[in-house]
């Protein structure tokens, strides 16, 4: 059956977006694809055949359920990396299936350890150290005994990785915290190198830092969300504007649109409320348009009687309250428009544009909230 309004996901956009990276992160830099929150509301099962056609080989989730998601959909042999949750029980899962993933506390190391005893297999681990996040990673004063464990178990352990996060590379105001960051990082390298532990890779920076903190371009880097063609702030693209300003273009291009349809049209009187309670009252006789996607859609409550969208090439504004299912807006000044009419929610429609940042600033929600709150079964179609 039909849904209510569908996503279209453009595979040009995603190739441009990778070329722009490679350029700014050079050929030797391995790309770990971060899927997670549904690929950024994109739709896993969706971008992984595009990233493996545009040459990635490397994704990056958050949970199990994620990496299961992802291993059932690779085809190309690609490395899936769990950065964040998966149980002690799904070990031995992903030491089956070579999935890489983070180990940040000794309970889960030592885990790791008996379910790769168990199984004969060498577990694939990434070594996450705190270097001032203050969420997940080994602490300096652990270094000790960590390294002594690492040795002593490196038949059960291949040393995939040596790993941290940052805590906030997208703004200035955390430039002194991140530098800190890297310093310490690097204090963590010199001193396991010293001890003789090698990892196969060093990998710090998210999207934000690959392109405001070149020095945190190592190995690997994990580009979330600027591969769906979102700056991960303002400030980013700021940083980067003297170089874009030579083509007066900006490189990343939008991989999602957001359509739907007129549902039904209505006259309403001038003084007439429109919608529940009393929150917008006609100023003249108008016609409104009903359109079948709400909050429950991911169109947020807040836009009510700010929020825009797109209809015959025009920005039309919502009118009255945002409801689970439903939006009303004013096609007062709009001609010869019918039920069915093409609705953008965001996206192009002729010369304009709602963009995902201009959506996300009226719902005072930023480009991550947004797409991830976008529900999983609105479907999504693949364009070139």
């Amino acid at each position: 059956m039909p849904h209510t309004s569908h996503l279209e996901i453009s595979k040009s956009a995603y190739r441009r977006n990778i070329k722009f990276l490679q350029n700014q992160l050079g050929a030797e830099t391995i790309i770990s694809s971060v899927v997670k929150g549904n690929a950024y509301g994109h739709g896993i099962e969706n971008i992984i055949p595009i990233a493996e056609s545009a040459g990635i080989r490397h994704f990056s989730t958050f949970s199990t359920d994620e990496a299961m998601r992802v291993h059932n959909t690779i085809e190309k042999n690609s490395t899936i990396m769990i950065m964040g949750m998966i149980e002690n029980r799904d070990l031995e899962w992903a030491i089956e299936k070579d999935i890489e993933f983070f180990v940040f506390e000794f309970d889960r190391l030592l885990a790791t350890i008996k379910a790769a005893k168990k199984l004969r297999k060498k577990a694939k681990v990434h070594i996450e150290v705190e270097t001032g996040f203050h969420r997940t990673g080994f602490e300096w004063k652990e270094k000790e005994i960590l390294a002594e464990m690492l040795f002593e178990q490196q038949e059960h352990l291949e040393l995939s990785g040596l790993c941290t996060h940052y805590a906030g590379a997208e703004s200035i105001a955390n430039y002194v915290r991140v530098q800190n960051q890297i310093k310490k990082y690097h204090e963590f390298k010199k001193w396991f190198f010293n001890k003789g532990i090698k990892f196969k890779t060093h990998h710090t920076a998210c999207s934000a830092a690959s392109l405001s903190y070149p020095e945190t371009i190592m190995d690997m880097v994990r580009i979330g969300i600027v591969q769906y063609g979102f700056w991960p702030s303002q400030e980013t693209y700021m940083s980067k504007f003297k170089q874009l300003a030579v083509n007066r273009k900006n490189p990343l291009k939008r991989l999602i649109t957001w359509k739907s349809k007129i549902m039904s049209l209505k006259k309403v009187e001038m003084g007439d409320f429109i919608g529940y309670g009393n929150t917008y009252m006609a100023p003249r006789n108008m016609l409104v348009a009903m359109i079948p996607i709400g909050y429950g859609h991911g169109f947020s409550r807040m836009l009510s009687n700010l929020g825009k969208v797109l209809i015959h090439g025009k920005i039309v504004s919502v009118v009255g309250t945002v409801t689970m299912n439903s939006i009303t807006v004013d096609v007062t000044d709009l001609r010869d428009v019918k039920k069915g009419n093409e609705v953008v929610i965001i996206g192009k429609q002729k010369n304009n544009e709602i963009t995902v940042a201009s959506f996300s600033e009226s719902s005072q929600q930023v480009n991550y909230e947004l797409l991830t709150r976008l529900p999983q079964d609105i479907p999504r179609k693949i364009v070139y």
